[in-house]
């Protein structure tokens, strides 16, 4: 082992490079370099396989640093032909730069997710030189397949697809690649050449892995859209064409049809102004007048963003070294800072050539077949120069094939040598396998999801078809969109319940049989989903044509209302008619784990990765519709809650956040309740209705509003001042942290506004004459006891009382649609002991916790929910040991004088009737995560 006074120069030191710039990829075998101090800020990020994984760094941290951290996670040396690519607020597609700090570019980074794809594409994949690289531009090359940015003739698709197949399923199998082919996406017309691939996989016989990504890159090298990303422009005659960048220089296509190519030796300057991009040729005595070519694109923005991808494939490409950057001008500026920041091409191949720390090899091995080369780790224990826990074969399948480096999400911890200990533990009489769990909880969350279902295809229903308000069309809607989801959903649970009992194995001991595994049940059924996505479509419908009829009905209103009071209702109406969408979002979640967990030679792995290619695919049809369709949801239940706005759910209009703050008047600092939406921020109080709405005070038009911090000038902590065109507020926080966010939303709203919205914006209804309305409060009529308290019933509270914005005013936080879309994926279900303060015995629940709530019941037979805890403000502790808390897997939850204590199953154990179930603590910490609580405290309670 080398010591660190004798580590070689890193490719940055050895080629001059900036020390603070040089190498945009770490050096295999370091670690990321210290992040500046400061608040720690999660990013995710999607990966190439689909997986998405959440990197915490610094909020200054230059992009540099996030990159870094993604390319250390993938173990990987030739980073700098990779980059991240995200929405920016103007739903326009950017590259993250490495430069400038990542929270400036990203405004919203809980609600935004980084892809890492491939930026630079190299004329010959012989370039890259691990072989890692090249299966990373395999996933590339078949994404870009499926979603029809690679257009090709049949013949090259054909023999793409049966290149990825290859990989993926390994030789020819009549049956097997038939059906593979029927659920497997991987062309927008693939049925047409289903044929074809077959024919082409026949051929592949003996193929591994690495040899087929190798394939597919060799022809998909030499189509004329490879690499492409098309930029719609016009020409000087208003003829559409667009733009493109490559290796060799600026690209002109009509269609997909390339007409003409300018070489990088040709190009003189590129550079735009407003929505023209022009292009300035050297001096040519052929074509002298012409040395110019402008071109019309949509907008000022997408000329730059073209433009600064151009500079990068120049720099990457024709350079031999990182640009320089230009030295800062004394008195003003002109033109754009923007530099290319990374390693060029040269640099990377002459550094991976030069590494001492070389590629791992692949060698024969007489354990295995013969021919089948196998992983080998090098004498110091690092495979790739990243420390690993004991040296063992890796990547091979249990057929000895040798599986692609990133079969599984990138060769985590998953992968590594089982210890005595744990080996040991698999040897008592229940499964310790962390897989196991995993299906626990789809197992406990489905029994849930059916529940909810029924909610719609049974008591809903009901109600519906008995009341003659509701148009026949509308219940007709419901019932076919919900009725064949619910009856797969019980086909469904039944084969999770029989395979879990099987795994845990007392009940079928007699019988032989692989059944510790959960995949091929899920990618049946997911494949069995995919067949309803007509009635998902159909979901969004039902929600629009219910509120439609509602509105034109004031008795569909009224029965609506009524059966949301009823127990089984514990949630409002449209949350359950959206539940289907919601779910899917948790098949992929799970799935996302289960392929993080399992090493590729798993048996189990494959299936679980077919399953999780399947729902993504889904999840990304519906996805679009599926945020449209929560946004319009929540603006539906806000409008219950408030009193004073007639038009809240408009096309166009999105809902932001919502929560307390304290609003300086004449009469000092009242507490108010404010909604922030894309086009106006709305303050309320507390009404002393029956149901309790929230009075509307007045709304802030966000166009042309500015906002300042403001805690110095008026001596009130966590203070800020929002500038209106017609009157100014003074508001104040409960936290630090509270102000933070409410500042971060309304600063993204305000630049959403001015972009979208026009000046006269007005939110209000017509009876409220001016905004001048009485500031004052009010008794409230609800106590925190009667709030929270778990021994009061659902019944006794009302719902009214607990939903969401009553929860914020009584704890004095705020939620956003961020949080709401966050905690979509993360419901739970399953068993807890529960003790209260001063108590001394534990009881045993059913406790489903969703929408910021746990909901408590008997058994998960119940129909509806004994009582509630609504959790937002409470934090989330271990017992201390003056709390005599003697028992394991135990934690804390906690809000003011309320103390709750909740327990899981110390041991995993099997009824004659009925499962146990998984340590519901250990799934409980993804909410943890989620809602800024420190994991760590949980640890000892955890075990």
């Amino acid at each position: 082992m080398v010591e660190p006074a004798d580590r070689p120069s890193t490719a940055g030191q050895r080629l001059g490079a900036p020390e603070s710039f040089g190498v945009s990829t770490l050096e295999p075998g370091l670690r990321p370099a210290a992040q500046p101090p400061g608040r720690q800020v999660s990013i995710r990020v999607q990966m190439l396989d689909d997986t998405q994984e959440v990197f915490q760094i610094s909020q200054r941290s230059p992009g540099k640093v996030l990159f870094d951290l993604v390319c250390v996670h993938l173990n990987l040396s030739e980073g700098d032909y990779f980059g991240l690519e995200y929405q920016d607020q103007r739903k326009m597609t950017v590259w993250l730069d490495l430069l400038k700090p990542t929270l400036k570019q990203i405004r919203r980074p809980k609600n935004t997710i980084l892809r890492f794809v491939v930026k630079f594409f190299p004329p010959d994949h012989t370039q890259l030189l691990e072989e890692l690289t090249r299966y990373l531009f395999a996933l590339q090359i078949k994404h870009d397949l499926a979603c029809g940015h690679l257009i090709c003739n049949d013949t090259s698709a054909a023999l793409m697809v049966s290149h990825i197949i290859q990989s993926e399923i390994g030789d020819f199998d009549e049956t097997q690649s038939w059906q593979h082919l029927l659920h497997n996406k991987y062309l927008p017309d693939q049925d047409a050449i289903r044929d074809k691939i077959t024919d082409c996989h026949r051929k592949h016989v003996g193929q591994t892995p690495a040899e087929s990504d190798y394939q597919l890159l060799e022809i998909a090298r030499r189509l004329e859209m490879y690499g492409v990303r098309l930029h719609p422009a016009k020409d000087r005659e208003g003829t559409k064409l667009s733009l493109a960048v490559a290796h060799i220089g600026v690209l002109v296509f009509q269609g997909y049809t390339k007409i003409n190519a300018f070489n990088w030796s040709k190009v003189r300057k590129l550079s735009f102004k407003r929505k023209r991009f022009l292009i300035k040729l050297r001096a040519d005595p052929a074509n002298a007048h012409h040395d110019t070519l402008e071109f019309a694109m949509a907008s000022r923005d997408c000329c730059k963003i073209f433009w600064k991808i151009c500079v990068e494939y120049h720099a990457f490409f024709r350079l031999f070294e990182e640009p320089k950057p230009k030295p800062k001008p004394i008195l003003f500026t002109r033109g754009s800072s923007f530099r290319f920041s990374g390693r060029t091409q040269k640099q990377i191949i002459d550094y991976v050539k030069d590494s001492e720390l070389k590629k791992v090899p692949f060698e024969s091995s007489e354990d295995s077949p013969e021919g089948s080369p196998h992983m080998v780790v090098n004498g110091n224990g690092s495979v790739n120069g990243l420390a690993t826990g004991s040296i063992g074969v890796l990547g091979q399948s249990p057929e000895g094939r040798l599986l692609s480096p990133l079969t599984s999400p990138l060769l985590t911890d998953a992968g590594c040598v089982r210890h005595d200990d744990e080996d040991e533990a698999r040897r008592k009489k229940f499964p310790t396998d962390k897989a196991y769990f995993i299906a626990k909880e789809l197992l406990t969350t489905e029994r849930t999801y059916l529940k909810d279902l029924q909610v719609i295809t049974e008591s809903f229903q009901s109600v519906a078809g008995k009341d003659e308000a509701f148009p026949d069309s509308v219940k007709n809607l419901i019932s076919a969109s919900y009725d064949p989801v619910y009856k797969f959903h019980q086909g469904f649970l039944k084969e999770v319940e029989q395979r879990l009992a099987q795994w845990s194995g007392r009940s079928n001991a007699h019988i032989k049989g692989d059944y510790q595994r959960i995949g091929d049940v899920l990618l049946k059924n997911i494949q069995g989903l995919r067949q309803l996505t007509v009635h998902l479509q159909k979901h969004s419908e039902c929600l629009v044509e219910l509120e439609r009829a509602c509105r034109s009905s004031r008795k569909a209103e009224a029965a609506c209302r009524d059966f949301e009071q009823q127990r089984v209702c514990y949630l409002p109406l449209n949350i359950f008619l959206l539940r289907p969408l919601h779910r899917l979002l948790h098949y992929k979640l799970i799935l996302e784990r289960l392929c993080k967990h399992y090493p590729p030679t798993h048996d189990d792995f494959r299936d679980c990765r077919a399953a999780l290619a399947d729902i993504s695919e889904m999840v990304l049809q519906l996805q679009g519709a599926m945020m449209k369709m929560e946004n319009f949801q929540k603006l539906l239940e806000l409008k219950k809650d408030l009193t004073g706005i007639d038009n809240l759910a408009i096309p166009g209009r999105e809902f932001i956040r919502l929560g307390c703050l304290s609003k300086l008047s004449g009469k000092g600092l009242q507490q108010r309740m404010f909604f922030l939406f894309s086009d106006s921020l709305v303050y309320t109080s507390r009404g002393m209705t029956p149901s309790n709405q929230f009075k509307v005070h007045g709304q802030l038009p966000l166009y042309g509003m500015t906002i300042r911090e403001s805690e110095e000038e008026w001596g009130v902590p966590h203070s800020f001042t929002l500038f209106g065109q017609r009157q100014s507020v003074v508001v104040a926080a409960s936290c630090e942290s509270e102000m933070e966010r409410w500042v971060e939303d309304i600063r993204m709203a305000i630049d959403l506004a001015e972009q979208t919205s026009s000046p006269n914006t007005d939110l209000l209804s017509t009876s409220l004459s001016d905004n001048k309305l009485s500031e004052d409060g009010g008794a409230e009529l609800e106590s925190e006891d009667e709030l929270c308290g778990s021994r009061s019933s659902l019944e006794r509270q009302g719902h009214r009382g607990n939903t969401t914005v009553h929860v914020c005013w009584h704890r004095n936080t705020s939620v956003s649609m961020v949080d709401f879309s966050v905690a979509v994926e993360n419901q739970l279900s399953g068993n807890l002991l529960r003790k209260f303060k001063n108590s001394n015995g534990w009881q045993k629940l059913w406790v489903v916790f969703t929408n910021f709530s746990l909901f408590f019941y008997k058994s998960h037979q119940d129909d509806y929910p004994l009582a509630s805890l609504p959790l937002l403000g409470y934090s989330v502790t271990v017992p201390s040991e003056s709390e005599s808390i003697h028992k394991d897997y135990v934690f804390k939850l906690h809000f003011k004088s309320h103390v709750y204590y909740f327990r899981s199953e110390s041991e995993y154990t099997f009824e004659s009737s009925d499962l146990r179930f998984a340590d519901f603590s250990a799934s409980y910490q993804h909410f943890i995560l989620h809602k800024r609580f420190s994991p760590c405290t949980l640890k000892p309670a955890l075990k």
